[in-house]
């Protein structure tokens, strides 16, 4: 393969305006930790809530229900371009311009698209959790005089959060990688970074080496985040205890 390979690259001006070509991936690094992390607070403020209305049934289950299956079975890069081309539309004239013309709407809307994809994953997940709780504890816990939210909040979600930590670990490290669909709605994010790197230059292989690398380092670091309060939360004897904190209870 002829290809000449120059990571000297990095430290040459970038076309764009960005001071050097390291310094625009670095700012593409920085709209997808702000896409992700954004999404990730929207969907969970969301996803709980819903998850516990989809447990408890009723009118808000009905309607928690309906949430779900539509946001859950709507290809996410089909949801992107409905919330960027078609829900402006339905705006007011005035906003709906406003809209249009800010530089910031592709980033906000693919942060309310990312994040309700996401919730509606983190509900069901929830509402499994909840259901693989023996009714005995709810039971036990209003016994003890504990209204209906209290049950949920010191009896229920506790217990849940110690379930679920591995799953939400790994809807943490996809919502990372799924930002990288904003670029269909010119979010400038990492991998949008990469492809104007590599038209700008046509060092390819370095512009995406880079992004791909700093997509495995934000995992990387979220799993060894999520796996600190795993551990952190775990009471040992329970189900899903890890092994190392287990034999620290023990000892």
């Amino acid at each position: 393969m002829d290809y000449a390979w120059n990571w000297g690259i990095f430290l040459e001006p970038a076309p764009d305006g960005s001071s050097t070509y390291l310094a625009m991936m670095l700012n593409g690094a920085r709209t997808t930790l702000i896409l992700a992390g954004s999404a990730w607070l929207l969907a969970l403020l969301l996803g709980v809530p819903l998850g516990i209305a989809r447990h408890v049934g009723g009118v808000a289950g009905f309607f928690a229900r309906c949430y779900v299956e539509i946001f859950r079975n709507i290809p996410l890069l089909v949801q992107m371009f409905l919330w960027f081309f078609v829900m402006p539309e339905f705006l007011p004239p005035d906003l709906q311009r406003e809209v249009k013309r800010s530089a910031a709407s592709p980033l906000a809307l693919a942060i309310v698209s990312l994040g309700f994809y996401t919730s509606a994953r983190i509900a069901e997940q929830v509402r499994a959790g909840l259901g693989s709780i023996p009714k005995g504890q709810a039971m036990a816990g209003k016994a003890l005089g504990l209204s209906g939210p209290q049950v949920f909040r010191y009896v229920l979600l506790p217990r849940v959060a110690r379930l679920l930590m591995p799953i939400l670990t790994s809807e943490s490290i996809s919502i990372v990688k799924n930002s990288a669909v904003a670029l269909t709605i010119g979010v400038v994010e990492l991998t949008a970074q990469a492809r104007s790197m590599q038209e700008y230059s046509f060092q390819v292989f370095e512009a995406f080496i880079f992004a791909t690398a700093g997509y495995l380092l934000v995992n990387l670091v979220i799993i060894t985040f999520m796996t600190t309060i795993e551990r952190a939360i775990a009471v040992p004897g329970l189900a899903g205890t890890p092994r190392t904190t287990a034999r620290a209870g023990a000892a």
